[in-house]
């Protein structure tokens, strides 16, 4: 497999972040209302609770699906997984706004994010592919002889960026295979996990241990972000709404301006543009990526409105509106007009970027326009972002 991992070091949209003035304003212009703030920010840990909340029960749906199909492996069982996945993909791509800031996604060392969601993966350093029906971790037990959680983490990245061995997208490849349709998605038979002489491919018995594992391994990485972002506790929650209002407003931005910019619009979606392969798109064995890239973008929609779920409360637009009506309704209009070019683009997406084109360069545009809104909004709060060529 050759991969376009060079590209992704020039998707012209990359972020750098410094925090200007003190929690007074500092040399904002025009300040902001202090009281405004500090409802804004408990909002977005609200938000980022419930929606870790939602991708853990979602995960833990998703476990259940999976050891109800590994108990008696059939077509059903493989299908009702497979739903699982999907759905429990939604809620996750709405949280990934809150990284980028090394919150307790991301903080180094030892945040989960790349045990969770590690991309892009190469299929073959965990099971058989086409060309190869001997590869991955799963038909090597002289390698591998302990197919453990920690044995599964510490190959996860061992080897480069590609040594995907966990996360939503390994469980992914274990559940559809490779995706070698043009039409539709993967297509691994549920007799891949057969334990007698039904059995499709070498080794079903520690195939299905190795899902098994990661799908616990994927709900154990939730819940730590749960506990971290929970109400009432000593935890990065009770630090990030206790830290000057400004300092807390940097990382809400700095999710929103990373997410939006380089990592959507550049990574997932520019690179898949420009390269026109499917291993370079999000999820590529499930052709979901195009709900995947929409449920990033609505993530970042909920923050600026301050509402996700059962969660409505004050958001960034409520501290902009007083300050720049006009540049307010900018960038609600830019969020709009960026949810509705991604809605725009007909599935499945490695279709897309080879023939409908002018639908996902329509929404790349509609990206980068947003991105350069919430930098204005940023200083407009007397925070900078740079955005480096």
């Amino acid at each position: 497999m050759v991969k376009h991992t060079a590209s992704r070091t020039a998707l012209g949209l990359t972020l750098a972040l410094a925090s200007c003035g003190g929690d007074d304003g500092g040399d904002d212009p025009m300040g902001y209302d202090e009281a405004i703030a500090a409802e804004v920010i408990e909002t977005y840990a609200a938000i980022v609770h419930a929606g870790y909340t939602d991708t853990l029960a979602g995960a833990v749906d998703l476990d259940a699906s999976i050891d109800a199909f590994l108990d008696a492996p059939s077509e059903a069982g493989l299908t009702a997984a497979r739903d699982a996945w999907l759905a429990a993909r939604a809620p996750y791509g709405q949280t990934e706004v809150f990284r980028f800031y090394g919150g307790p996604i991301d903080v180094e060392p030892g945040g989960p994010e790349g045990q969770i969601n590690a991309w892009p993966m190469d299929e073959a350093y965990v099971d058989y592919v086409a060309e190869d029906p001997g590869a991955g971790i799963i038909n090597d037990p002289d390698g591998f002889p302990d197919l453990t959680a920690q044995v599964l983490a510490d190959a996860n990245g061992a080897t480069g960026e590609e040594s995907v061995s966990t996360g939503y997208h390994a469980i992914e490849f274990l559940l559809w295979g490779q995706d070698l349709s043009d039409t539709g998605p993967g297509a691994r038979p549920f007799t891949d996990y057969a334990q007698d002489s039904s059995a499709t491919a070498e080794n079903p018995e520690r195939r299905g241990e190795y899902l098994g594992v990661v799908s616990e391994l994927l709900v154990s990485d939730l819940t730590g972000l749960v506990d971290a972002w929970a109400p009432g506790g000593s935890n990065y929650r009770a630090e990030f709404t206790a830290m000057a209002s400004k300092d807390a407003l940097t990382k809400i931005l700095l999710g929103m301006g990373s997410l939006s910019g380089a990592e959507l619009s550049g990574e997932r979606m520019t690179v898949a543009f420009d390269t026109m392969d499917q291993e370079d798109e999000h999820s590529c064995f499930s052709d979901n990526t195009h709900n995947d890239l929409l449920a990033n973008e609505l993530g970042i929609q909920n923050v600026y409105l301050g509402r996700y779920g059962d969660v409505a409360g004050k958001g960034l637009t409520d501290l902009v509106a007083p300050l720049d009506p006009a540049l307010d309704q900018e960038l609600r209009d830019r969020l709009d007009a960026a949810v509705a070019a991604l809605q725009a683009i007909e599935p499945p997406f490695d279709r897309a970027i080879v023939e409908r084109r002018p639908q996902v360069e329509a929404a790349i545009a509609a990206l980068r326009d947003q991105t350069e809104t919430i930098v204005k909004v940023a200083t407009l709060l007397g925070i900078t972002l740079n955005l480096e060529e």
